[in-house]
């Protein structure tokens, strides 16, 4: 059986793993997670990883994610992502909320508006299980030298 990866809490409550002490090279390059071709995923890693590709599974919520991640300040105002959208206020809370509960975004409220920005490490584990050509780089340059 494989060994489970810790499991780091976001302040939302939602978890994506964390990287493992002293660990393989993980997901955007800490240890624990690594890329899919670095070995299979453990039931508890997969569980936990499936959330944020879920949430980023619905164009609303990735644009709304792209529009977050690249704010020039860092964070970004909910009243300037509504205006980006032919959506109501409820809706596009809703689909703040999902990005929210998968670790992807963390918010602000500042009087009247919520800001919201990225959560970095959650994003790059979520990349980095994807990097599987950071493998095949690393097996290339072994080879070459």
């Amino acid at each position: 059986m494989g060994t489970v990866a810790a499991v780091a809490p976001t302040v939302t409550g939602a978890t994506i793993p964390a990287p493992a002490a002293g660990g393989a090279p993980g997901v955007g390059g800490a240890p624990g997670v690594g890329a899919l071709t670095d070995g299979p995923l453990d039931v508890p890693q997969a569980g936990a990883l499936a959330g944020g590709f879920k949430a980023l599974g619905d164009p609303v919520r990735l644009r709304l994610l792209s529009m977050i991640a690249s704010a020039p300040e860092g964070e970004i105002c909910v009243c300037d992502l509504s205006a980006a959208f032919p959506l109501t206020g409820p809706t596009i809370s809703h689909h703040l909320r999902i990005l929210r509960e998968a670790g992807l975004v963390d918010s602000a409220r500042r009087g009247t508006w919520v800001y919201y920005r990225p959560v970095p490490a959650n994003l790059a584990r979520l990349a980095g299980l994807l990097d599987i050509g950071r493998r095949q780089a690393a097996s290339r340059t072994s080879r070459a030298h």
